[in-house]
């Protein structure tokens, strides 16, 4: 079964390469959704997949950016399957 995960980093993740480098790292994963900045200077992070693949990728973007997170507010719920690749949204 499919699983989302949704995740906003809280710190020093604006203005860092965070959303580059997250949707590089998705490329390895198979996984779909998207990276955005939010106005309050957090990082929201929705993607869908395997919940095995979606927990190698949130680690590979905390370990990509662990100095910079203070904080990560996780939820984990179904996925929809409204997304067809993983990209930066604006």
């Amino acid at each position: 079964m499919k699983k989302k995960l949704h995740v906003f980093f809280s710190g020093s993740v604006q203005g860092v390469g965070f959303r580059y480098t997250t949707e590089r790292i998705a490329r390895r994963h198979p996984v779909t959704g998207y990276v955005r900045n939010l106005p309050d200077g957090r990082v929201e992070l929705l993607a869908e997949g395997d919940e095995s693949a979606l927990q190698e990728f949130l680690k590979a973007v905390r370990e990509g950016f662990n100095s910079y997170i203070r904080d990560a507010d996780v939820k984990w719920d179904n996925a929809t399957g409204e997304f067809e690749r993983f990209g930066t949204k604006f």
